[in-house]
């Protein structure tokens, strides 16, 4: 049996135990990562713990830290109430603006697992405080987030565009930016169907939560509650930490600083200057949630390692017949961003198409526009940083739940986002 089979069936052994039984996925993760690498692959053990993602656990407990103390103090129920004020109350709406502004800010340079930083957290306030399905505002900014994330001057296009140009390949990037737009836009909008943005429709207030959390449609119909109000005085520690929240915007938009590490320079700040919520918001960090994401990146990045990853690559590109070739790079880009970088799979796999191009067999713009969907597409899965945002931000209650959708949404994004974008893109300019 080969190395790549027996990793792939490792990895559904690992979401059966974590299904099977009520043990962290994450924990199952690490310890396959340590029995495969070691008895299997000849790996010691600091090669395995080098896969853990450091950066990805700084952001989840900076930003998880951060937030719960902005919760704690006030400071996220005026964001909110401010926020829907700002769109007169109309609850439908909330989903889309968050949608356009991650397609602004990681348009405009930030990279995506900053805008998601930002956005996610009071996202997910907005979800409970006006009982909105957690899935939808979380899929909206993840969505949005990728809409930006091929802007001429975004991050993503930057590292596609340097792979072509090696290649000595040249595409338009306006029309990559406006197909991949447009793409995700649809995407969304089949997001806000399935999750209950049209029962928003027509509502203007809702009321808060119940006091054990529950987030009921009751007030669908049109009953009405009164919305927080935007003018409600707040305290000194609530404009300290809205002060250090738009300067963790601008470290990291405008300065490419990390907002892990800013979030939880922030948090240190609040919390020497103001002591009283301390415990509170150093209970909201999500553990679990850091458990579960940094095992399954683990085994991933093992098998990066290994040079798994890269024989699939290479398998694929040894394909004669184009059309296939270019289908399975697309699915493999979207099985393995799922997982891991989605910056280190346009590396990988842009230059894979470049042959095809070159020679005439692909369109450099289908090809392209393709990838750059099959591969940030599936960042909605709780294993990326976007994704282990939103379950980590949802409240306790909710997070299985939402763990469980964006499992089933973002598998089947895996699927579905490079068989989609290579009928739309590819087949017609073949």
């Amino acid at each position: 049996m080969s190395a790549d089979l027996i990793s792939v069936l490792v990895l559904v052994a690992i979401f059966a135990v974590g299904t099977w039984r009520p043990v962290n996925m994450g924990a199952v993760a690490l310890v396959a990562a340590f029995l495969l690498g070691t008895a299997y692959f000849g790996l010691d053990t600091d090669d395995i713990a080098s896969g853990f993602p450091a950066s990805l656990f700084i952001t989840l407990v900076g930003v998880t830290f951060l937030f719960g103390l902005a919760r704690a103090n006030g400071t996220v129920d005026w964001l909110v109430s401010a926020s829907v004020s700002a769109v007169r109350g109309r609850v439908v709406l909330i989903p889309w603006v968050m949608f356009l502004l991650a397609a602004i800010i990681t348009g405009i340079g930030a990279i995506s697992a900053a805008t998601n930083a930002i956005l996610v957290p009071i996202g997910l306030a907005f979800a409970q405080r006006y009982r909105i399905n957690p899935m939808l505002v979380g899929l909206s900014i993840l969505n949005g987030t990728n809409a930006g994330g091929f802007s001429p001057i975004a991050v993503y296009y930057t590292i596609v565009e340097g792979a072509l140009d090696k290649g000595g390949v040249q595409v338009t990037p306006t029309t990559i930016f406006l197909a991949t737009f447009l793409f995700n836009l649809a995407l969304n909008l089949v997001a806000f169907t399935i999750f209950g943005g049209w029962k928003l429709w027509g509502r203007t207030e809702q009321a808060q939560p119940d006091e054990d959390g529950s987030t009921d449609d009751a007030g669908a119909g049109g009953a009405t509650t009164t919305l927080v109000g935007t003018r409600q005085r707040i305290g000194v520690d609530a404009r300290i930490t809205l002060g250090l929240l738009v300067a963790l915007v601008i470290g990291a938009v405008g300065f490419d600083l990390d907002v892990g590490f800013l979030a939880l320079t922030a948090a240190v700040l609040l919390i020497v200057f103001f002591p009283a919520h301390a415990k509170e918001a150093a209970s909201g960090i999500a553990w679990n949630v850091v458990l579960l994401i940094g095992g399954i990146v683990t085994y991933v990045s093992m098998l990066q390692e290994v040079g798994v990853v890269d024989s699939l690559g290479n398998a694929v590109a040894g394909i004669n017949a184009p059309l296939l070739a270019s289908l399975l790079i697309l699915l493999v880009g979207g099985l393995v961003s799922a997982f891991a970088s989605t910056n280190a799979m346009f590396g990988a796999l842009v230059p894979l198409t470049v042959p095809f191009v070159l020679v005439g067999d692909l369109s450099a713009f289908a090809i392209t526009a393709a990838l750059c969907v099959a591969s940030s597409t599936v960042d909605s899965s709780p294993f990326s940083t976007g994704g282990a945002l939103v379950v980590a931000n949802t409240e306790k209650s909710k997070q299985d739940k939402v763990f469980r959708s964006l499992m089933v949404w973002g598998m089947s994004m895996i699927g579905i986002a490079p068989i989609a974008a290579w009928l739309i893109f590819v087949l017609p300019a073949s």
